[in-house]
């Protein structure tokens, strides 16, 4: 493949106190009037997200037509799993009009950094305001994943929902500093809403050169499944893209070198590059991703030109 950046789309000015810093991964859909929308993380002065969106022109998608002036999704109540951000990872839009925005929350621990769930929330006026469906995870702890259940992507496929998603339950030490490990997984679904205690692992990691991946994201066509997701190498700790093929969404091969898209040295993607999310729109296919520190100054597209 090969893809042509096309520079950051957008990223906050600083003025609003929830959106100082980031636009941390990009999550699209289209809306009823043909506009693309993007779900993103905005972080205030304290590095806590909460999630805004960012409409662009479905024909160019580097002119930004509005953005969000109050969060869409707020943290969560004190003690709550969702209480120290939040951070959107995929949108699915029901038979009956409504959407459901899958989300991770970020809980502070003691004796390890942070636990990661996911979150669900409804929208019944296109994405302009979301409830969340409850205020606990959808995806709870479970004795084979305990401290890592999140960066849903949800598809609905002929009435039954499928989600790709990341879990693990070990830390480990690297460069000085414990990190996560965790794998690709997947799980079904007859609501969207009631998941079981445990996924299949569909993507394991190369224990040699990977600690984690990030948030998965699917597309599915006539040629099978395609997955882009973020792959957190061991040295030097710095994220990578990935993709995969499948003929049915589980059993996966990985293609990473066939992307073609990594980081620009001297860039505002020249360490990392992450979340990337595949779109196809105005006949054309577009990628827009993260760069450096998890999106600090905001998210960019790319534009495929040879598939």
């Amino acid at each position: 493949m090969k893809w042509v950046k096309r520079g950051i789309v957008w990223g906050p000015d600083g003025a609003q106190d929830w959106a100082r810093t980031h636009a941390t991964c990009p999550t699209p859909w289209v809306r009823r009037n043909g506009t693309l929308r993007l779900y993103v993380q905005c972080r205030d002065a304290n590095q806590v997200g909460r999630i805004g969106w960012v409409d662009v022109d479905p024909l160019d998608p580097t002119r930004v037509i509005a953005s969000a002036s109050t969060p869409v999704l707020d943290v969560g109540a004190p003690g709550c799993f969702d209480d120290n951000g939040v951070f959107p990872t995929s949108v699915v839009h029901l038979d009956d009009g409504r959407l459901f925005l899958y989300y991770v929350g970020f809980e502070l621990c003691h004796h390890i950094r942070y636990r990661l769930l996911t979150g669900l929330a409804a929208s019944d006026d296109d994405g302009e305001t979301f409830r969340r469906v409850r205020d606990t995870p959808i995806l709870e702890r479970s004795g084979d994943e305990l401290h890592f259940r999140c960066g849903a992507f949800v598809g609905l496929e002929q009435g039954r929902f499928r989600m790709w998603y990341i879990a693990g339950s070990r830390w480990e030490l690297l460069e000085g500093k414990p990190m996560p490990v965790y794998d690709l997984r997947h799980l079904e679904s007859p609501d969207g809403v009631h998941w079981g205690p445990s996924g299949r692992v569909v993507l394991p990691i190369d224990g040699e050169r990977e600690h984690g991946f990030g948030r998965p994201f699917v597309t599915h066509d006539g040629d099978g499944y395609r997955l882009h997701y973020s792959i957190r190498r061991r040295r030097p700790a710095r994220y990578r893209l990935g993709f995969a093929r499948s003929a049915d969404g589980l059993a996966w091969q990985r293609a990473d070198a066939e992307l073609g898209l990594d980081v620009s040295p001297g860039q505002w993607d020249g360490d990392s590059i992450c979340y990337g999310a595949e779109v196809a729109s105005g006949g054309r296919t577009y990628l827009f991703y993260n760069g450096d520190d998890f999106g600090a100054r905001g998210f960019g597209v790319a534009e495929l030109t040879a598939p």
